[in-house]
């Protein structure tokens, strides 16, 4: 076992020796270190490494004007299509969790809305924070029941005022 380890060694062309720089004339990358004569290339430090520098140019970030906003804490609204929930089962209640495990909802802080694209054939209670008018006619037709969920966004607001 130890006679393998002591054989490893990275496979060629991994390891890439890296330049000694100042060690005398004679090694090729002496004195300047292979920056040439003066200039802002050859000084410590320069502007080369910033991002988005243009040689002394005003950059194009600061020559554009800012538009529009950003809002911080955007309300993400997830829409199901009826067709969507035809996976389920009769008698299944189709909520956020039973949605998050079909993998039809993603991400925290959503609101969901059903739309009322396709058709639902079986009895299902469905849990979800808006309906549009199709999707809810379409609902209670089957035989099931569409109920309307307080928005957890909004809850939040009205807590913290």
């Amino acid at each position: 076992m130890s006679n393998v380890l002591a054989r490893l060694t990275p496979p060629a062309g991994a390891v890439k020796t890296s330049k000694r720089l100042g060690r005398g004339v004679g090694s090729g990358l002496g004195k300047t270190c292979g920056k040439g004569m003066k200039g802002q290339k050859a000084r410590h430090g320069g502007n080369f490494g910033k991002l988005h520098f243009q040689g002394g140019q005003t950059p194009i970030q600061r020559r554009l004007p800012k538009r529009g906003f950003n809002v911080p804490f955007p309300v993400v609204t997830v829409a199901l299509n009826l067709a969507d929930l035809e996976r389920f089962e009769a008698g299944t209640t189709v909520n956020e969790e039973t949605l998050r495990a079909a993998r039809l909802v993603q991400g925290r802080d959503v609101k969901i809305k059903i739309l009322g694209d396709g058709e639902l054939t079986k009895k299902l209670t469905i849990e979800a924070h808006a309906f549009s008018a199709s999707a809810s006619e379409k609902i209670e037709k089957a035989g099931g029941k569409a109920v309307v969920l307080e928005s957890t966004v909004a809850a939040k607001t009205e807590s913290a005022s």
